[in-house]
């Protein structure tokens, strides 16, 4: 089993920037795609940015431009640089993974970190 921790949430003004990162821990995995999405009060979950084992990466139209995400595969980690951040970001912010262990397939997520933007 996997198990997907993140940090580096917190509250920033508006036009601040924070790093979010995703460890992923367990073992004789190996994770295929990672990703971030988030959930604001009263809204459905949505995906904010996801990348491959190969680099390639795609963004919600949201994130673009002001959100990178990257990933340490030696690491197995995941991060979100978010910069410019606006007050209609905040939400919980989540990470998954397709991981495949012992010829299955499966998928992965994290508890969760607070993002909040002050205006």
């Amino acid at each position: 089993q996997v198990q997907l921790v993140e940090s580096g949430g917190g509250l920033v003004q508006a036009g601040g920037s924070l790093t979010l990162s995703c460890a992923a821990s367990g073992s004789g995995f190996s994770i295929n795609v990672m990703g971030w999405y988030r959930q604001a009060p009263g809204k459905q979950r949505e995906l904010v940015a996801r990348i491959t084992n190969g680099g390639s990466t795609n963004y919600a139209d949201s994130a673009k431009g002001r959100f990178t995400i990257s990933r340490d595969s030696a690491k197995n980690t995941v991060y979100l640089q978010m910069n410019s951040l606006k007050p209609e970001d905040t939400a919980v912010y989540y990470c998954d993974g397709d991981y495949l262990l012992s010829g299955s397939y499966y998928l992965a997520w994290g508890q969760g970190t607070q993002v909040t933007v002050s205006s």
